[in-house]
C-alpha cells in the first residue's frame, strides 16, 4: 500500500492527456495525490479525475492556479471563491478528497500519516531585491518582462485581492493543522518555503509561488514530507531535515526531453 503523487498534468495538451490515460496504480490499495494544475477548464478537471479515481483506492486533490482561471472559452464562467467551491463539489461527486474535507490517515508504507491537502494561494511576499511592497515588486517583474497569466485570469472574488484571499486561507488552514496530532504529509500547489524558487530561470516569477506566512509550517506540524508542484522543476530538497518534493509533469516541451512518454509517479514516504 503506497502513497503516490503527481501534479501539473496540464491536460489541455493532447500529449499530456495521453500520459494521464497511461497512469496506472502499481498496487490495488495505493493512493494518489494530485497537487494542482490539472487544467484550465472544468471539463478537463472532471475528465482527468474521472480517469484517475477508479485506478486508485483514494485520490487526493489540491488546486493549482490553472484550475482557478476563468478563461473565455470555458463554458463555466464562475470566478474566485465560487469557482473553487464548485471544483470542490465536482471532486466530491467523483469521490476525490479536497482541502475542504476531513484529512484522511494513510496507514500504508511509511505510515501512519495524516494526508493534508491545502489551498493557500500566494501574497506576493516572495519579492525581488529592491522591492518594498507589492506594487514595487510587480513593477520590477514587469520591467523584467515577467508577468504571470494569473494577473489576467485568476480572480479573487469576493476578496479585494489575491493577497487577502491568501491570508484568509492561511489563517483557516493553520487552525485546522494545529488540531492534527501525529505525522503529516502536507500537499500544496506552491512550496511552503521560498527556497525552491531560487533555481527559477526568471527569479521574479517567485512572486506567484507562495507566501512567507508558511515558512515555518514544516517545522511546526510534524511534517514527514511536503509535496508541491507549480515550478515544473521536479526534484527533492530538504529544509530543516524535512523532505520537500516537487512532483510536476509539466508541459510536453519540458518532460519530453527527459526521454519518457509516461508520468513518473512520485513515491511519497520512501525511505531514501
Amino acid at each position: 500500500m503506497k502513497l503516490w503523487a503527481t501534479s501539473d498534468l496540464h491536460v489541455s495538451y493532447q500529449d499530456n492527456r495521453d500520459v494521464v490515460k497511461a497512469i496506472t496504480a502499481p498496487g490495488p490499495e495505493d493512493w494518489l495525490i494530485v497537487a494542482g494544475d490539472i487544467g484550465e477548464k472544468f471539463a478537463d478537471v472532471e475528465w482527468t479525475l474521472a480517469q484517475l479515481r477508479p485506478k486508485f483506492a483514494k485520490v487526493v486533490w489540491s488546486p493549482g492556479n490553472h484550475e482557478l482561471w476563468t478563461t473565455k472559452d470555458d463554458p463555466n464562467q464562475s470566478r474566485g471563491e465560487m469557482r473553487y467551491k464548485q471544483l470542490v463539489e465536482l471532486c466530491r461527486g467523483l469521490d476525490v478528497l479536497t482541502p475542504e474535507d476531513p484529512y484522511a490517515v494513510f496507514e500504508g508504507d511509511g505510515g501512519p500519516v495524516t494526508v493534508c491537502p491545502l489551498f493557500l494561494g500566494y501574497d506576493y511576499s516572495f519579492r525581488p531585491p529592491g522591492a518594498t511592497d507589492v506594487e514595487s515588486a510587480l513593477a520590477i517583474a514587469r520591467e523584467a518582462g515577467v508577468v504571470c497569466t494569473d494577473e489576467y485570469f485568476l480572480h479573487p472574488d469576493p476578496y479585494p485581492s489575491r493577497e487577502a484571499w491568501c491570508r484568509a486561507r492561511v489563517a483557516e488552514t493553520e487552525e485546522r493543522l494545529a488540531a492534527v496530532s501525529g505525522r503529516t504529509v502536507l500537499i500544496n500547489h506552491y512550496p511552503l518555503v521560498r527556497d525552491p524558487t531560487f533555481v527559477l530561470r526568471y527569479p521574479e516569477f517567485a512572486l506567484w509561488c507562495g507566501t512567507a506566512l508558511t515558512a515555518d509550517w514544516h517545522k511546526r506540524f510534524d511534517v514527514a514530507e511536503m509535496v508541491y508542484g507549480h515550478l515544473h522543476i521536479p526534484r527533492t530538497t530538504h529544509y530543516d531535515g524535512v523532505r520537500f518534493d516537487e512532483v510536476s509533469l509539466g508541459y510536453p516541451r519540458e518532460w519530453k526531453p527527459r526521454g519518457t512518454t509516461r508520468v513518473k509517479l512520485h513515491d511519497v514516504l520512501r525511505e531514501s
